[in-house]
């Protein structure tokens, strides 16, 4: 591992087997992510592990890690090689095995070691594997972490030392369950179907629901890493609409649906709705800001309008912060303000005070709208959304935009945005209100209306949402503005899906 690493290694050569291939557009925003043995390859990961041993060491952390492996066919083989490559840095690893993200998270705190590096590739495709690492629980990698392990990486700057080593960490799964039922179980008894698209999951959140008190229903939790059913990813809509069917045939109070390595929930009520990951975070921040007074809730810029204008979070005197979207972003937000929690569309939920540890785990959040609805025993979940003012908003969607052009396409556009509203121009009938930048850019017209568009942090993709509290109509004609100006730029593809 003396060389600097290579941008691209051709496979089935003896240079694929002896020297590091590092694609540099793999470090992210936040966490680390590649098409394995495409974008890089397993002397790579060893180079990688390395160069994040050499980091904690020039930050002044305790050379002590958790790591751990989602259900993929290459991951543990990852994890071996990063270990291997951290080991060589001086690092002692403690392996907790397969597990979810959030079980990794936890074993920071479980067993007093101060950094984390879980080999997920999370909802991504098969082909893609990642790693989300943080030195300071319960916070994970911001830009500035990466960009310096970026820089020590792709230059060769890893020290190698002594002291390392490995300890295996037998049957972790127990301790992590004590910890989410540490409340006890439910009074309240609910039928749940628990979703898990053959991923991670699946391994442990269907005894986790039963031991909260819940019957449970399982839905494609058995193991299988090439995801025969549908991709785990609780904001793809077949995964949800699968979902919607299982509600219906079973009758059952709610279905939870959770992503590739555990940390993201989706969410279907009894009468089969499809409920967006922002609209259930209002209603977990309605019922969170009557228990915790004045609290402060932290939301990504993806998410509705609604948790800016909700009389109940005024009634009861909570804050709303509108943030960067990303895991790593709102958590560290989250931190700084010291809020009670924080809700991203995407599903992650990030639960702190006295309802979490202030990382996102896809269990605690479903155990935490179990235990709202155990709260309100005479109402259900569909009447609890049917009391929020109604909107109409898109699915997250995405179209590709390679990851070395996506940053400035997306500028591009925020700049066409800036001119038409510096002009006075309108989206059909509408001026363009307002535009925040915070991440992308989100415009909103003068009737509520609004459209964000922001490169991906994990994929080559542009992601959109709009949404209008006026009508399906206003909302479809922000989306069409939208896809008009992506379809007339050659760099963008077409939409993964579309309203």
């Amino acid at each position: 591992m003396s060389k600097l690493p290579l941008k691209y290694i051709a496979p089935n050569t003896i240079e694929f087997e002896t020297l590091a291939m590092v694609k540099p557009t793999g470090f992210r925003e936040y966490d680390a992510r590649w098409l394995f043995g495409d974008e890089i390859n397993l002397t790579g990961l060893q180079a990688l592990g390395a160069s994040l041993g050499t980091l904690m060491h020039s930050r002044g952390v305790r050379p002590e890690l958790v790591t751990g492996h989602d259900f993929r066919s290459y991951s543990q083989s990852v994890k071996q090689a990063l270990s291997l490559g951290l080991i060589s840095a001086g690092i002692k690893v403690h392996d907790i095995g397969l597990c979810m993200a959030p079980m990794a998270y936890f074993a920071q705190f479980a067993l007093n070691v101060p950094a984390v590096a879980m080999v997920t590739a999370s909802h991504n495709e098969n082909g893609w594997t990642g790693i989300k690492m943080g030195i300071s629980p319960p916070l994970t990698f911001g830009p500035d972490e990466m960009q310096d392990l970026k820089d020590i990486t792709l230059n060769a700057q890893w020290q190698l030392r002594s002291g390392g080593g490995l300890v295996n960490v037998p049957a972790f799964f127990p301790t992590y369950m004590e910890e989410l039922l540490k409340d006890g179980p439910l009074e309240r008894k609910l039928k749940v179907i628990v979703a898990c698209g053959n991923g991670t999951a699946g391994a442990f959140a269907p005894q986790v629901m039963r031991a909260l008190g819940c019957e449970v229903i399982e839905m494609d939790c058995t193991l299988d890493n090439t995801f025969p059913n549908y991709n785990p990813n609780p904001e793809d809509m077949e995964m949800v609409h699968a979902m919607a069917t299982a509600v219906a045939k079973h009758g059952a109070d709610v279905c939870f649906g959770f992503d590739g390595d555990g940390d993201r929930c989706g969410v279907v009520d009894a009468q089969g709705q499809v409920i967006f990951s922002d609209k259930i975070g209002l209603l977990l921040a309605r019922d969170m800001s009557k228990l915790v007074p004045n609290a402060q809730f932290v939301v990504d810029v993806k998410s509705t309008g609604l948790y800016a204008i909700d009389n109940v979070l005024k009634e009861n005197g909570a804050s709303v912060d509108y943030w960067k979207t990303g895991h790593s972003h709102v958590k560290r937000r989250l931190h700084d303000l010291k809020a009670v929690a924080g809700f991203e569309k995407s599903g992650h939920f990030f639960l702190a005070g006295p309802f979490g540890r202030g990382y996102d785990d896809a269990l605690v959040s479903a155990i935490a709208i179990c235990r709202m609805l155990e709260r309100a025993p005479t109402e259900s979940l569909a009447s609890m959304v049917d009391g929020l003012p109604k909107t109409w908003g898109t699915p997250t969607m995405s179209a590709h935009c390679a990851d070395e052009r996506k940053y400035f396409v997306a500028e591009a556009f925020s700049a066409q945005i800036e001119a038409m509203q510096k002009a006075g121009e309108k989206i059909g009938d509408h001026k363009i209100a307002l535009i925040t930048k915070i991440n992308g850019i989100r415009f909103t017209l003068d009737d509520g209306s609004w459209g964000l568009v922001r490169a991906s942090s994990n994929k080559p993709e542009l992601v959109v949402v709009c949404e209008s509290p006026i009508s399906e109509q206003a909302m479809r004609h922000i989306f069409n503005f939208i896809n008009a100006k992506f379809i007339a730029n050659s760099e963008i593809g077409e939409f993964n899906q579309t309203v």
